[in-house]
């Protein structure tokens, strides 16, 4: 049997966090300018990583270094326990001065208008020092910075495939999606709309990876049509904003944000459903990871505005 080193006593967090710095930077150079060491020290404290592995964990390129598959598993690994420890420093710090901790939460577009910004707006009522990060994005982004430890949850429609092993969801209620138009458009004024009469027209829709975009298409297909080719992919609310605004695009929004827009004067609906866009929104965290007071907090308060 092939000997398995002892990694949690021949690496330490140095070690550790010179690998991240070399993997986020992409050279050596910039991994010992990140973390304040010449390059002669990041270089010997690599080979002795490398020496404890017996594996090589980054190729050289014309362009600096690249990960190697080993050097991909470590580097996962290194990152969640860099980021457990920042967790802990930060609840510590709460526990000892008494601020509101800190909670990193990746939304998408369906969360970000309406159950985001009143969880945020009732727990700061309360933790008034809470410190908020959010980043906005599609699943195939935030996913990884969830299982990376960059994110605390993401909140948003839920995949229609399961994010695979080490993450648990949870349905906090359901979303749909909308076509809409700037108000006044022509085709408001018109009866018994269907698919059909919007193949010629200018639409903008969710990237081509994600579950709300095949969803639409599908919905397409069911009606025996072909997938909308006169198409702006766009997740961007306030470019969409400004070309369904000026430039008569129709744009497929999920519910809360069409309804957002609608009551701003901004937007009206078309009277066109979309069935197979019905898909819960959730929370998803990292199945095996202890969250902080501050996240838990959150998601209470999640519950309750999607309530």
């Amino acid at each position: 049997m092939a000997h398995i080193p002892r990694l949690e006593t021949h690496l330490s967090l140095r070690h550790l966090t010179l690998i991240d710095a070399i993997a986020r930077e992409g050279t050596l150079l910039g991994a010992s300018q990140n973390i304040g060491l010449t390059q002669s020290a990041v270089t010997k404290a690599l080979q002795e990583a490398e020496a404890t592995l017996g594996s090589q964990l980054f190729s050289r390129t014309n362009r600096g270094v690249r990960a190697t598959q080993a050097g991909e598993i470590l580097i996962a690994h290194a990152r969640l326990v860099l980021s457990q420890l920042r967790h802990a420093g930060q609840e510590l710090e709460d526990l000892r001065s008494g601020s509101g901790g800190r909670v990193a939460i990746g939304v998408l577009v369906s969360a970000a208008v309406s159950i985001l910004p009143s969880a945020i707006a009732s727990v700061r009522q309360h933790r008034p020092n809470l410190s908020v990060k959010v980043i906005e994005g599609t699943n195939d982004v935030l996913m990884p910075l969830l299982r990376s430890g960059e994110l605390d949850l993401v909140v948003g429609r839920l995949p229609a495939f399961s994010s695979g092993s080490g993450i648990s969801e949870e349905t906090l209620c359901e979303d749909y999606a909308q076509i809409v138009v700037r108000k006044g458009h022509p085709l408001l004024q018109r009866q018994n709309l269907s698919l059909a009469d919007l193949m010629d027209q200018p639409l903008i829709l969710p990237r081509q990876e994600t579950s709300l975009r095949r969803q639409i298409d599908e919905g397409f297909r069911q009606m025996g049509l072909r997938a909308p080719s006169n198409v702006v992919e766009s997740v961007s609310i306030v470019t969409n904003r400004a070309l369904v605004l000026r430039a008569d695009y129709l744009a497929v929004w999920p519910v809360r944000l069409a309804q957002f827009e609608s009551d701003l004067g901004l937007v009206e609906p078309l009277d066109i459903a979309l069935p197979t866009t019905r898909r819960p929104i959730g929370i998803s965290t990292r199945r095996d990871a202890r969250l902080s007071p501050a996240a838990e907090t959150m998601i209470s308060a999640l519950r309750v505005a999607a309530a």
